[in-house]
């Protein structure tokens, strides 16, 4: 899964700030940050999280298939 473009796209999806998530998920605004850019990957504690998050708000996190 690419988290990279997942946690940006949920981010701005909900209309929140990096620091708005970051405390939503209980992690630091740098995380956030790092996810986005592509620097760092969520740890799997988070990565449950943020499914869990998702399943909560009706929010599909399929990736979408090309070709």
């Amino acid at each position: 899964m690419d988290y990279q473009r997942l946690v940006k796209e949920l981010r701005l999806k909900l209309i929140l700030s990096q620091q708005e998530f970051a405390d939503l998920l209980n992690v630091s605004f740098a995380s956030i940050n790092r996810w986005e850019t592509g620097k760092h990957e969520p740890t799997i504690k988070v990565k449950r999280r943020i499914v869990e998050f998702c399943k909560a708000n009706g929010i599909s996190i399929e990736e979408e298939k090309h070709g």
